[in-house]
């Protein structure tokens, strides 16, 4: 059949041919409808069995990517390279993939220092290099635009470990790290994350990756020598493995300390052996938090049986399975942004140089690099270890888990999110508070995390030597036993603060005398490490907290200076208007015309002692109201409203009177001695000598106010001090002493006489104990000081020193200085109250009265009161009918009464009394408020009885008499009769 065959294809050349087309035809088909190939580039340790499991990892990504998604146009051919955990190699790797395979990306290399050099490589040849292990954050996409970092940057947990540390309030740790770009990468992060829970670094010590035991040795053994308990790990799982085992040898995972590791602990538990975690009891540590789905489980599964295939000899090696999970959902998102950004074939542009020294030098320039690079950057989609998604191209991670190592292993006791913080559960609402943690040795307390002696001994206090002001600080030998005493309110202090410690502290007190020369060089032994603290009369000042730490201040703050005193010679002859102030001074008297004013109003119409000429009667004003200074008025009242105006006046006038006359009196005979120096600008106007206590500050902030040097004496008691002012600048002493308040109110309180504290209080912190820079101590003695300072104990301390506040004052205190002038301030109350009276009585009662009684007469006078405009015709008629008598008031209806009786019974005016004579001589006379005004002085008959012939004739009678008669209309007129009956 075949042989037929054949016979027939010779016979039938051109059905060969036919078939050969068809054939052809097919495979070209076949080969355009195939998916285009993009080689990407895989660095791997492959020495490790590690390295192999990734491998194995990435090829199923790779796989399942293609099995989900059977139609892409493109696929993923992965090239692996071994780096051996060399860079060299690994960059070597990098150069052979984009050269000789030209690979569009590259995957890896495993460790930060290799990948900082690969990419470098990537970048120069615009290869992408995606990473998921090289977590430092010294490798930054926007130093190395195509290095993309699918994992976390280490950066991100120093927010959760800085947090851990805020919870517990511990103020200083020491950062741990090991010397390599890992470990080194973090520090100024992790620098700025701790400064914001207000926790200082106290020390930083690094550890090389091959460190052997003396090394690590050394520098534990230097960490256990500082006071600081809290240790921060960043080190990758073999170095740290290492440093715990020596630290538990060293006796540093006990009670007293505390370890918190970043993820390179936490995130490999399952590569420690069981001795490594046995070292690391007690040990918080930071991991990523992966939630484990079904797909986690099942990858993980199928990649334990296909690696138990490819690599049986790897059977037993544990993965990590974090690092597991991130390098598949890499190898996924490479091969999604292929298709996304339909790669085409590679293309690399050959540099054109004339001389290629290294292959680095031959390397080209990928064309396709730049699209590929956007298209990973923006790759989304839900991987197996969490929502992929690049930021500023690196992995955003959701939380962080925090592990406490107890046992066989860790157990979770809170998490960490960029929203929450810390909180014990992922569940909203959540405790803001971690689950129960066993530090090293299981203490049954939080580990405070800081000790006050590190190797147990007993602390060195040192106290300043005085010569002087010893209720401060005294250093006395026993005559009997030679034993060293020290004494002093400091001391004191000191002491009862330390007996309410919330630890047991052991000290010793050690005198120095470098206090003599100058306080400044005492706070030096501080600096230079001689002392453990000082304790005594130390002013806060700003140099010296350069040098070291102080706590709140036990005394007041403040400088001053104290001058002799002299008497006051001086007088003036207008002293006696000194007690009261100017405005207090025109006060006063314009309250006085006020309420003689209002006393005339109300009785003017009422009272003939008000009435008369208008001369006589402005004096009347002034008269009455000027008298009753001395409550000399005698003119009778009638009116009860004027009687109030007068009370409530008298009362005002009792109070200024013997306000006054204290006043005076104390100017007089108080006010005797002045200080001979008020202002420091006077001593350096006259060249005077001026002291200052031994050892002071004040020294140097005297030079800066301008005070020549030559010019300042130092004492050091408080009997040089008066001695040297008793003397004066001129004799051999000094015009003025400055010292600190506490200093100069001691010296006073022992010289009562002669001396007084004058001028300025310039501000200072006060006096305080000093520590060591950033001393764990400093807080606690502060708030001992302070609780201290609310209780009874202080006050019984300062008085076994300083005796009963205020028991010498002397004249020196309470009889110098001047007595302020009364001011207007002091009295408003009082001119307020007579001020709303007096008007009440004149506006509301009287004038409103007069108003409404008088409203027909006022009425009825306002067509005769002239010319004008309205509002000036009824005020004219106003005043002209105010300016009458009332003659229904009771004193004028009285005197008309009597009057007409009298009268009626001799046919002849009766004599009137005195007052009436003068009344009948005003009668002549204007008023204040007259225009023209006829007398209205009753007659002495009655019109109904008196013929007109008669009056007439009588009425020269009774002006020999001094009595004025009214006019024979008036007396004729209704009004008048009626008002005569």
């Amino acid at each position: 059949m075949a042989r037929q065959h054949c016979r027939y294809l010779m016979h039938a050349p051109s059905c060969f041919f036919v078939s050969l087309h068809l054939l052809l035809a097919a495979l070209v088909a076949t080969a355009q409808n195939a998916p285009s190939q993009v080689r990407v580039g895989v660095i791997l340790d492959l020495t490790s069995p590690v390295g192999h499991r990734q491998r194995t990892g990435i090829q199923m990504a790779v796989e399942d990517y293609y099995a989900a998604h059977p139609t892409s146009a493109t696929k993923v051919v992965l090239h692996f390279r071994d780096s051996a955990g060399d860079v060299i190699r690994a960059a070597s790797a990098a150069v052979d993939l984009i050269e000789n395979t030209q690979v569009q990306a590259i995957i890896g290399p495993p460790t930060s220092a290799e990948a900082e050099f690969v990419s470098h490589i990537g970048d120069r040849a615009h290869v992408p290099v995606l990473s998921y292990s090289a977590t430092s954050p010294a490798l930054s996409a926007a130093q190395m635009p195509f290095f993309v970092r699918t994992a976390a940057n280490d950066s991100f947990q120093t927010a959760p470990v800085a947090a851990i540390l805020g919870a517990f309030k511990w103020g200083a740790a020491v950062v741990l790290y090991e010397d390599s770009p890992y470990g080194s990468g973090i520090l100024p992060a992790l620098a700025d994350a701790l400064q914001g829970v207000g926790t200082k670094i106290m020390d930083r010590a690094s550890l090389p990756s091959d460190a052997d035991d003396g090394r690590i040795d050394a520098v534990l053994y230097h960490l256990m020598a500082m006071p600081t308990r809290v240790f921060v790990v960043h080190m990758l799982y073999p170095l740290a493995a290492r440093l715990f085992l020596r630290a538990k040898k060293a006796r540093m995972m006990s009670e007293e300390y505390v370890w918190v590791a970043t993820d390179g602990v936490g995130g490999f538990m399952d590569r420690l052996s069981p001795e490594d975690v046995d070292a690391m009891q007690g040990v918080v540590s930071l991991q990523p938090y992966v939630e484990v789905t079904d797909d986690v489980k099942n990858f993980s599964a199928r990649l334990r049986v296909r690696s138990r295939l490819e690599n049986p000899s790897d059977a037993g090696v544990v993965d990590l399975t974090l690092m597991r999970l991130w390098s598949y959902d890499t190898a996924w998102a490479i091969a999604s942004a292929v298709e996304a950004a339909d790669v085409p074939s590679p293309a690399f542009q050959t540099p054109r140089q004339s001389t290629t020294l290294t292959d680095l030098d031959r390397l080209g320039v990928s064309a396709t690099g730049a699209t590929l690079l956007k298209a990973v950057l923006a790759a989304t989609f839900d991987g197996i270890s969490g929502k992929f998604k690049l930021v500023d191209g690196q992995l955003q991670l959701a939380a962080y888990e925090v592990v406490n190592i107890i046992g066989k292993g860790a157990r979770t006791v809170g998490f960490w999110t960029p929203e929450s913080g810390i909180s014990r559960d992922l569940i909203p609402g959540s405790s803001n508070a971690l689950k129960q943690i066993l530090w090293p040795g299981e203490p049954p307390a939080t580990p405070k995390g800081w000790t006050v002696s590190p190797n147990g001994r007993i602390l060195l206090v040192a106290v300043p030597m005085k010569n002087g002001f010893k209720q401060f600080v005294d250093i006395s030998e026993s005559s009997t036993t030679g034993e060293t005493k020290i004494t002093g309110y400091s001391i004191d202090v000191f002491d009862e603060v330390m007996k309410n410690m919330p630890y047991p502290v052991s000290y010793r007190y050690v005198p120095n005398n470098a206090s003599l020369e100058s306080y400044d060089k005492l706070v030096d032994l501080m600096r230079d490490q001689k002392v453990d603290m000082i304790v005594g009369d130390v002013t806060i000042t700003a140099s010296r907290m350069a040098e070291a730490d102080f706590t709140m201040p036990f005394t007041e703050s403040g400088w001053s200076m104290v001058v002799t005193v002299q008497k006051d010679t001086s007088s003036t002859m207008w002293i006696f208007v000194q007690p009261l102030s100017t405005s207090l001074w025109l006060a006063s008297l314009a309250f006085f015309f006020f309420t003689g004013f209002v006393v005339w109003v109300i009785e003017h119409r009422i009272n003939p002692e008000f009435r008369g000429r208008p001369c006589q009667q402005f004096g009347l004003i002034f008269y009455f109201a000027f008298s009753t200074l001395v409550f000399s008025h005698k003119e009778k009242l009638e009116s009860n409203l004027s009687r109030m105006v007068v009370i409530i006046w008298v009362f005002v006038v009792l109070i200024l009177t013997s306000s006054y006359t204290a006043s005076l009196t104390s100017m007089l005979t108080v006010q005797k001695l002045q200080p001979t120096v008020t202002d420091v600008r006077e001593l350096q106007r006259h060249g005077h000598y001026i002291g200052y206590q031994e050892g002071s500050f004040i020294k140097s902030s005297l030079i800066k106010m301008g005070f020549e040097e030559s010019k300042m004496k130092t004492y050091g008691s408080e009997d040089e001090y008066a001695n040297a002012l008793s003397r004066g600048s001129a004799n051999g002493g000094v015009a003025a002493v400055f010292d600190e308040i506490p200093y100069l109110k001691l010296f006073l309180s022992q010289y009562c006489d002669g001396y007084m504290m004058v001028g300025p209080i310039y501000k200072t912190a006060g006096l305080g104990f000093v520590f060591p820079r950033d001393s764990p101590m400093t807080g606690d003695v502060s708030r001992g000081i302070l609780t201290l300072a609310e209780s009874e104990k202080m006050t019984k301390i300062e008085k076994a020193w300083f005796g009963e506040p205020g028991a010498c004052r002397g004249p020196s205190s309470a009889a110098i200085g001047s007595s302020s002038n009364l001011s207007f301030q002091s009295f408003a109350g009082l001119f307020i109250i007579t001020g709303v009276a007096s008007s009440l009585m004149l506006l509301v009662y009287h004038l409103a009265t007069f108003a409404y009684r008088e409203r027909d007469e006022l009425r009825a006078a306002e067509p005769t009161a002239g010319s004008g405009s309205v509002s000036l015709r009824k005020l004219r008629a106003w005043m002209q009918h105010y300016d009458r008598k009332d003659l229904r008031s009771p004193t004028f209806k009285t005197w008309n009464d009597e009057s007409l009786r009298n009268g009626n019974e001799s046919g002849n005016p009766a004599p009137s009394p005195r007052w009436m004579g003068e009344g009948s001589q005003r009668n002549g006379a204007t008023s204040p408020f007259s225009v023209s005004v006829r007398s209205e002085m009753n007659v002495a008959s009655s019109v109904e009885e008196t013929p007109a012939s008669d009056a007439l004739d009588n009425s020269s009678e009774q002006e020999e008499e001094g009595a004025t008669m009214t006019s024979l209309d008036i007396t004729q007129s209704p009004s008048f009769v009626q008002s005569s009956r």
